[in-house]
């Protein structure tokens, strides 16, 4: 495919001003997925559908029968197809057109301003509702795309994984700073004269207000590299960006180690968001733990996690980032194993556990990224960064089915999230076998001193 080049332009690498400004696209976006997916907006949302079902407990968006429990469920699994098919499509036209800074602001700000629309959520509007997070949770996602495509451009090789440790790290401490003070507006709304409904509405607000306040710094920092290329007659950037789509997948093939990579990151993230998902169930059914205390441990995690993420990138400049991850993997088996032993109500060893979750959830997450980043061509990050997103959300339904099956079989949540270990050994299992050096060698990057 050939197109005129119409400006190249290049920045020095590892600028701190630069990388400043990446960070602090993790501190603004996290805010939604913990104080709106993770505590808010489920349990709300589902209420606003409950007043407005009928007398057999059935709502009817466009006419479709949906039980008022499930529609949340039903909404965030619809925001994930949605990703499957425009993300891929966004990388491709981001990638040729290297407007991934002006698209990063464009998805940031349409998800902070859908989130913030939330406020009018209330009495039977769950049509809004789910309108709503359609929309943020699509832009979310997009816009972690085209962020995540920056990392090889602002860092070299031997710095990527601190770099991608600290944006991570900063995004468990703005996600947990925001959440806590929206939790003492909630615990408090009574004392404020606020209605519950009122005080949920204000705190998802808050995270859309903070999303976009702080994405003013990337914006800034950023800058625009490589070459941007003019349209050859009769494109589109849509039909550039399916031609590229199909051309990335082709090429893909040839890069076997960069796939076997991809693969054992399939499983053992899926394990891991599990996990997370599936923590607050356990530990309500199995444990008998208080709500309060599992809001508590869910806040904690945020800020373990911010010293985990760090702890993580800095392990990974001693022993590399593939065995980092491993030895994370291998924590996560230790500490889900020991779940199936753990004594039910006995607080301290629930927040015990969470804190092991929390050192090693950043730092598994945070070094697979910047891994990946060494193991794909040059000019097509946000392509790759698509695939790696959608890839991961692709497949975000086998180890909650296996949770659930393995539940119906036998009737205990200790089996259940026992079951899970198996994604975890077979990530091991796939990144042993992950020559590293080689596939960054196959798509013609630069190889870190230590990998």
């Amino acid at each position: 495919m050939s197109a005129e080049q119409a400006a190249t332009t290049e920045y020095p690498i590892d600028d701190r001003r630069e990388l400043v400004g990446w960070y602090f696209y993790d501190w603004a976006n996290s805010t939604f997925s913990t104080t709106v997916v993770t505590v808010f907006l489920g349990p709300y949302l589902t209420s606003i559908a409950r007043a407005a079902a009928d007398a057999d407990g059935m709502i009817y968006p466009l006419g479709i029968p949906v039980a008022a429990g499930s529609y949340f469920a039903y909404i965030v699994s619809l925001s994930v197809l949605l990703q499957v098919f425009f993300l891929p499509i966004l990388g491709a036209i981001a990638d040729y057109s290297r407007a991934k800074k002006l698209l990063l602001g464009i998805f940031a700000y349409i998800g902070a301003f859908a989130t913030m629309g939330m406020f009018f959520l209330q009495g039977e509007r769950y049509i809004l509702g789910g309108s709503l997070f359609l929309i943020a949770n699509l832009a979310f996602g997009a816009s972690i795309v085209f962020y995540n495509a920056f990392l090889p451009e602002i860092a070299s090789p031997d710095n990527r994984d601190r770099a991608s440790s600290r944006g991570w790290a900063m995004g468990y401490l703005g996600g947990g700073v925001l959440l806590f003070l929206n939790l003492i507006l909630f615990t408090n709304a009574e004392a404020l004269g606020l209605d519950e409904g009122t005080a949920v509405r204000i705190c998802i607000t808050s995270a859309g207000l903070w999303w976009a306040i702080f994405t003013i710094m990337p914006l800034i920092r950023l800058r625009t590299r490589g070459t941007i290329k003019r349209l050859p007659p009769g494109e589109r950037y849509v039909t550039i960006g399916f031609k590229q789509l199909a051309h990335t997948f082709s090429q893909m093939q040839h890069y076997r180690q960069t796939l076997l990579f991809l693969l054992g990151y399939l499983l053992y993230n899926d394990g891991i968001q599990a996990v997370i998902a599936l923590a607050a169930l356990f530990g309500a059914e199995e444990l008998g733990m208080p709500q309060g205390v599992i809001i508590q441990a869910i806040l904690m995690v945020q800020f373990v996690a911010f010293f985990g993420a760090l702890a993580f990138g800095r392990l990974a400049q001693r022993i590399g980032s593939k065995r980092a991850i491993m030895l994370s993997l291998v924590i996560w088996t230790v500490v889900v194993t020991y779940s199936y032993v753990m004594p039910a109500g006995v607080p301290a060893q629930f927040f015990l556990l969470a804190a092991a979750i929390a050192v090693v959830l950043g730092g598994s997450q945070a070094l697979s990224r910047s891994l990946f980043s060494l193991m794909i061509p040059k000019g097509q990050e946000a392509e790759y960064f698509s695939i790696y997103e959608i890839s991961e959300r692709g497949t975000s339904w086998l180890a909650p089915l296996l949770f659930g099956l393995a539940f119906q079989m036998t009737g205990s949540y200790r089996i259940a999230l026992i079951s899970l270990i198996v994604f975890f050994i077979a990530g091991i299992v796939l990144l042993f076998f992950v020559n590293v050096r080689r596939a960054i060698e196959e798509v013609g990057n630069e190889a870190p001193a230590l990998v």
